[in-house]
């Protein structure tokens, strides 16, 4: 098992491909952070489902993909999914400077003091934080 650098860009690459390939199912080595990334794509629709194994030695997070569209011409219901804060790069923003993602069409991901949600929740609860990524 390597260590990544940037586990949370990890997980949005192998959705990512998975949705490229179109996988129904991808597998991501669990950790607390991305099992809340998992949690908002799913309440924002983003996802199927998530479950969490407890496999030795690495626990997975198993995503559940969705599509759209009948089976012959499916789609990907997530277009992009973009990391924006990097460990190389950390941007925050402030509560009053909070990001819209394609005019309200997409979702940022932030973490804050009162845990990870979408900047669209941060602002109704008055919080700024560290911006993850953006998901359209």
């Amino acid at each position: 098992m390597s260590m990544t650098s940037d586990p949370i860009a990890d997980m949005l690459t192998r959705i990512r491909n998975a949705l490229m390939a179109g996988h129904r199912t991808v597998d991501i080595p669990k950790s607390k952070i991305k099992v809340e990334i998992a949690r908002i794509l799913k309440e924002e629709g983003y996802i199927e489902d998530y479950t969490v194994g407890d496999e030795k030695p690495v626990a997975m997070i198993h995503v559940t993909l969705k599509y759209y569209g009948s089976r012959r011409d499916r789609r990907p219901v997530i277009t992009k999914i973009e990391r924006i804060s990097k460990p190389g790069r950390r941007i925050y923003r402030g509560r009053r400077d909070l990001p819209r993602v394609m005019s309200g069409i997409g979702i940022a991901i932030m973490t804050t003091p009162k845990g990870v949600m979408t900047a669209q929740q941060a602002r109704r609860q008055r919080l700024g934080g560290e911006v993850l990524c953006y998901v359209w």
